[in-house]
């Protein structure tokens, strides 16, 4: 590994295309069809272009994350209600001339092949520390736990507990969070709510759904529920909110 590079999407549009390469197949295909992410991220992407970093080594894109400034007063009660949530927060913050006061990260990832190495944490401090040298006082994030979609039963207050002897969670991606610092607030329900027809749903899963139920589906973290008599499918995920700072 050479020496990391942090830059912007906006400083680098010319990475475009690695970044789709390096990164589309890291999450489901059903997170690509939120129809809230779908009707802000134009704005995020506009509004707040120095929290959006790539990861260079030797000119390559290896890992990448996004962030939003939200103003939040620190107290559980009045976190938002996850990734939609805080979108809106930001979007609609900016537009009304909110003053931010905390960052809340969305998102990072790392290339195939490159896993393990540190790179997540990496991101995550890269993240920390812009926030920090801009004056944000807190650093949230709506954490999608990379271990749920293996127990979509269990309700996230009770995922949220299950630790290891060493006091870390079981979660590895939860533990990147907490080994830089990040402790755990709380569920984050409703944090992105999915609909679609039957057929989309059967698309974007891969599956059928042969009548109408709860189904656990592939790398979602909760039951997807279809309506077959209303040609419905609703997916309500539950994220997890931890704290940085």
């Amino acid at each position: 590994m050479g020496e990391i590079e942090v830059v912007t999407t906006g400083e680098r549009p010319d990475l475009d295309e690695q970044v789709r390469a390096a990164f589309r197949g890291e999450w489901p295909e059903f997170i690509f069809h939120d129809p809230v992410s779908a009707a802000h991220i134009g704005r995020v992407e506009e509004y707040f272009p120095r929290y959006d970093i790539l990861l260079l080594d030797d000119g390559e894109v290896v890992a990448g994350g996004w962030g939003v400034p939200i103003r939040w007063d620190g107290s559980v009660a009045a976190l938002p209600d996850g990734y939609d949530g805080a979108l809106v927060t930001a979007v609609t913050g900016h537009e009304s001339q909110a003053v931010p006061d905390a960052l809340s990260v969305m998102a990072a990832a790392v290339k195939q092949g490159r896993q393990g190495s540190g790179l997540a944490g990496r991101v995550l401090t890269a993240l920390r520390e812009r926030a920090i040298a801009d004056g944000l006082q807190r650093v949230i994030a709506p954490v999608r736990p990379t271990l749920k979609s293996r127990y979509p039963l269990t309700p996230m207050a009770d995922f949220a507990r299950w630790a290891r002897q060493d006091g870390l969670h079981l979660d590895p991606w939860v533990r990147t969070h907490q080994r830089l610092g990040a402790s755990i607030l709380g569920p984050a329900p409703r944090s992105m709510i999915i609909n679609g027809s039957v057929g989309e749903w059967e698309d974007w899963a891969k599956m059928a759904f042969p009548q109408t139920g709860g189904y656990v589906v592939p790398d979602a973290l909760d039951l997807v529920n279809i309506d077959r008599e209303q040609d419905r499918g609703t997916y309500a995920e539950t994220n997890l909110w931890m704290r940085h700072v």
